[in-house]
């Protein structure tokens, strides 16, 4: 979790401005602004296609956030792997049980400022029930988790409130999901 993109001068400057101009040629309105909180896990719900990740630098670009994300070991083999990792990916390993949540809660400690944007589903496929990493990873680091979403009824992307778990998992989870029924994905 070195330099990203999100941290070159020049590069996310102009890249403001081009997500910018094609979210709003897509027709895509960017809600709200970013949060103000220095670390935290931001969910990005629902996640039902490819399209998803455009939106979601789209969406970072536009509020000049700097985030990482978590994505499948396959998105970081050569060559595109150089790239992912600049773009601010993280390699997930979801073939075995590599202690991940252990490895981001240790570097939110490490770090004065970290966003990991997390897909709570765990692939763009539909589930029933959604992974619970996210979750263990914002309680045990003492972050919050925000409510961040697309809405392809709206086409609108942007965040709902800071939810601070409690350690009720269940209950906590509800509530968490509570805020996404009414939010479309890509079919």
């Amino acid at each position: 979790m070195n330099r990203t993109i999100f941290r070159t001068p020049v590069v996310s400057f102009l890249c403001h401005y081009v997500s910018r101009f094609f979210m709003r040629l897509r027709g895509w309105k960017v809600v709200g602004s970013a949060p103000t909180a220095k670390k935290y896990v931001l969910i990005a719900a629902p996640h039902t296609s490819n399209y998803d990740f455009p939106l979601m630098i789209g969406a970072a670009f536009t509020l000049r956030m700097d985030v990482h994300w978590m994505g499948k070991s396959s998105l970081f083999q050569f060559p595109l792997g150089t790239i992912a990792r600049w773009f601010g990916g993280i390699a997930i390993d979801r073939s075995r049980s590599n202690n991940t949540v252990d490895a981001t809660v240790e570097v939110f400690k490490q770090r004065d400022e970290l966003v990991v944007v997390i897909p709570p589903e765990g692939t763009r496929a539909k589930v029933t029930k959604w992974k619970s990493g996210f979750y263990h990873i914002a309680h045990q680091a003492g972050v919050p988790i925000i409510l961040g979403y697309i809405d392809t009824a709206t086409k609108t992307a942007g965040f709902g409130h800071s939810y601070t778990p409690t350690g009720d998992f269940e209950k906590d989870m509800v509530e968490i999901q509570a805020f996404y029924k009414d939010k479309k994905g890509f079919d």
